[in-house]
């Protein structure tokens, strides 16, 4: 029997109020919006932060040109809004992402399997 693994689905829901669980919400502003190989380090901070999408979408949808957001550099921002100039809004297409991210992945006889991705 399938069924839609429930509690993945809830923790992955889209929060509106991202800023406020953001792993870096303690962070000094100097620490945050650093150059060079300083961003690698501040890229770790992003790792496991559970609002990482939408801090990611927050970036691309206002242009953010400074600092790292949802675990990306300025660079790799520009690469993502030249590679996709037709997106209009990188929330809608991160939040159907994960949607469907959370829909693939099912219970199996208790056993969690992603079935596709």
């Amino acid at each position: 029997m399938f069924s839609i693994l429930l509690s993945v689905g809830a923790i992955m829901t889209w929060n509106d109020n991202w800023a406020d669980n953001a792993s870096c919400k303690g962070a000094r502003p100097d620490e945050l919006f650093v150059r060079g190989a300083a961003q690698n380090r501040v890229k770790q901070i992003c790792g496991q932060c559970p609002v990482k999408t939408e801090c990611l979408a927050e970036a691309l949808d206002n242009n953010m040109e400074w600092g790292v957001w949802g675990g990306t550099t300025e660079r790799e921002r520009r690469a993502l809004l030249r590679r996709r100039p037709n997106v209009t809004s990188w929330r809608g297409l991160l939040e159907a992402a994960r949607e469907q991210h959370v829909a693939a992945v099912v219970t199996v006889g208790g056993n969690t399997q992603v079935v596709a991705s």
